[in-house]
């Protein structure tokens, strides 16, 4: 069986999907998987635990941008962690006045890193999306290249979700 989201949903991998396409073909495929319709495994099995997994991979765009990146042969994450040479010290930075902007107290200087983050996030999500784009149309000898951009935008989207996720209330230490 296989692992490949796109191939679970039968939908064509690319990193901009329409969202009700997304819907129609986990429903699709999920209606094929009802009990009232699949003889061979009445429970659905792993092949519903797949679909579910699938679908929320390709929901989300960080997740689906990996994965899109990984079926067209680009490293995956734990092959490549690649920075940008500048980028960690400006995190830091950034993480050191954003614990400052804590300790204030001021639930409004939180919501100006939230939303600094979210617009990071959206820069993130436009750049890969343009370099699937370039991919697509780009020679094989430069396709390679491009997989490695993507890759280190990927790697850069992750310290921005994290960021995210540890400014939401409980969302943990680490900043």
């Amino acid at each position: 069986m296989t692992t490949d989201p796109f191939d679970i949903l039968g939908l064509p991998p690319a990193f901009d999907l329409d969202p009700a396409a997304l819907q129609r073909a986990y429903l699709r495929r999920s209606a094929a998987l009802h009990p009232d319709h699949a003889a061979a495994d009445p429970s659905g099995g792993p092949e519903a635990a797949a679909l579910n997994d699938a679908r929320a991979i390709l929901e989300d765009p960080e997740r689906r941008a990996e994965a899109l990146l990984v079926r067209l042969g680009g490293p995956a994450r734990s092959e490549d962690r690649s920075l940008p040479p500048a980028f960690l010290p400006e995190i830091m930075a950034i993480r050191e006045e954003i614990e400052e902007d804590r300790a204030s107290g001021d639930p409004s200087r939180m919501e100006r890193w939230e939303d600094w983050a979210n617009e990071r996030r959206a820069g993130h999500i436009a750049t890969v999306s343009r370099l699937f784009a370039e991919h697509a149309a780009a020679a094989e000898a430069d396709q390679a290249d491009i997989l490695r951009r993507i890759r280190l935008e990927l790697n850069v989207w992750r310290y921005t979700e994290r960021l995210l996720e540890q400014l939401e209330p409980g969302g943990g230490p680490g900043l």
